[in-house]
């Protein structure tokens, strides 16, 4: 049995009616207390807001799982993870989110890079997963309570 190393990427663009500051609140809420697993199930993650900061799963008692390490963070403009995120094995992610913005709008890009000895199920589901996330952000954002 062989294996072989692959790469896979997602890149994606959401245009969000908010400040950049705003916007990066709501993606770092999003991905910690707001982090869910799945309908009406709750996985909330912790970040540390700083460059070598973990984001984490902690479930108490010293147990948990490392999703990644801040290599760089710059509120309202760069967040920038790297890490296994939910995945087990010899793999790693790199994530890196730019928040660009232009008359009180902002640009998230977002690129999320997988390379190792990745398995498909782990990928299944990926994409559609950070639109929903980035679309949760763009609903808490833009409704009315936040104008």
């Amino acid at each position: 049995m062989s294996s072989t190393a692959s790469k896979q990427e997602i890149v994606q663009q959401y245009a969000i009616s908010a400040a950049a500051d705003v916007v990066f609140n709501a993606l770092v809420h999003r991905l910690t207390g707001g982090m869910t697993a799945g309908p009406d199930m709750s996985m909330p993650l912790v970040l540390e807001k700083k460059p070598g900061g973990r984001w984490y799963r902690d479930l108490g008692q010293d147990a948990g799982h490392l999703w990644a390490i801040v290599q760089s963070i710059k509120p309202g403009v760069l967040l920038e993870l790297t890490g296994p995120l939910w995945m087990s094995g010899s793999v790693t992610n790199h994530l890196i989110i730019r928040f660009q913005e232009e008359s009180g709008s902002t640009t998230v890009s977002f690129k999320h890079t997988a390379w190792g000895f990745l398995d498909p199920s782990f990928l299944e589901g990926t994409e559609g997963g950070w639109k929903e996330i980035f679309d949760d952000v763009r609903r808490s954002t833009e409704s009315p309570r936040n104008a």
